[in-house]
């Protein structure tokens, strides 16, 4: 698959929460996690499953930073 976006986080699924159309996707990436929300749809179309190693896709215009 080639994709324009160059933020590609590899990961593991650790949970996925359907709610009607929708479904929330948490994934561990490394000491993080990641939570993605996503159609119900393309959950099953992927057949995501707990324990499966993913990748989270980001494209966005803006990145913030942030200093605790």
């Amino acid at each position: 698959m080639k994709l324009s976006a160059r933020n590609r986080l590899p990961g593991t699924i650790e949970r996925i929460d359907v709610d009607g159309l929708t479904a929330k996707v948490t994934m561990r990436v490394g000491d993080n996690c990641i939570v993605a929300v996503i159609t119900r749809e393309a959950v099953e179309e992927m057949e995501l499953r707990v324990g499966d190693d993913v990748a989270a896709v980001i494209k966005s215009s803006s990145v913030m930073i942030a200093k605790e």
